[in-house]
C-alpha cells in the first residue's frame, strides 16, 4: 500500500511540474530582463576607474641613494641580509617612522615599513656575498603613515 501512495504522490508531482512548465513564458521574460540588468552593471564596472582610485594616496615621496658599504664589513654569508637591515634603518630614520615616544599613547595600528620585491631582488641579485655598494630607492609614505620602499625609476 505504501508503494501505491508513493506512486500516486510522484504522479501528482509530475503533473504539477508539467503545469508549471506551461507558464514558462513570463519566467523567460523575467530572465531576459535580469540578464539585461546584469549586462548594464558589467558595462558600468568595466569602465576604467578614475586615476585617484588607481593610485594610492601618498602624503610624501622621496628619492634616496642608500650607501650599503657597511654591509661589506660583515662575513660574506651575512652581507645581503645586513644590506636589507641597513635600508630598513635608513628609511626609518629619514622618513621619521619611529616607534612611539615615552609620553605618547599606544596607537591602534603601528606604522609599517614595506620593502618591495624589486628592492629585495636588486640587493640579492648577485647573491648573499656580493650586494651592491649603494642603491637608489623611492620611499613613499601614505596617509596612514605606512612607508613603502620601491626601486627608483630607471634602475
Amino acid at each position: 500500500m505504501e508503494t501505491e501512495e508513493k506512486a500516486e504522490n510522484s504522479g501528482k508531482e509530475v503533473e504539477e511540474e508539467a503545469t508549471e512548465g506551461a507558464g514558462e513564458e513570463p519566467l523567460e521574460e523575467e530572465l531576459e530582463e535580469k540578464k539585461a540588468e546584469v549586462k548594464e552593471e558589467e558595462v558600468e564596472e568595466a569602465k576604467p576607474p578614475k586615476e585617484e582610485e588607481v593610485k594610492e594616496e601618498f602624503v610624501e615621496e622621496r628619492f634616496y641613494t642608500v650607501p650599503l658599504g657597511k654591509a661589506w664589513l660583515m662575513p660574506p654569508n651575512k652581507r645581503a641580509p645586513k644590506a636589507i637591515r641597513i635600508i630598513r634603518d635608513f628609511v626609518k630614520r629619514h622618513m621619521k617612522l619611529e616607534a612611539k615616544a615615552e609620553g605618547e599613547e599606544e596607537e591602534a595600528e603601528p606604522k609599517r615599513l614595506i620593502i618591495s620585491n624589486e628592492v629585495n631582488e636588486k640587493v640579492w641579485s648577485r647573491g648573499i656575498e656580493k650586494p651592491p655598494r649603494k642603491i637608489r630607492i623611492r620611499a613613499a609614505k601614505d596617509k596612514d603613515g605606512n612607508v613603502t620602499v620601491y626601486l627608483a625609476e630607471g634602475d
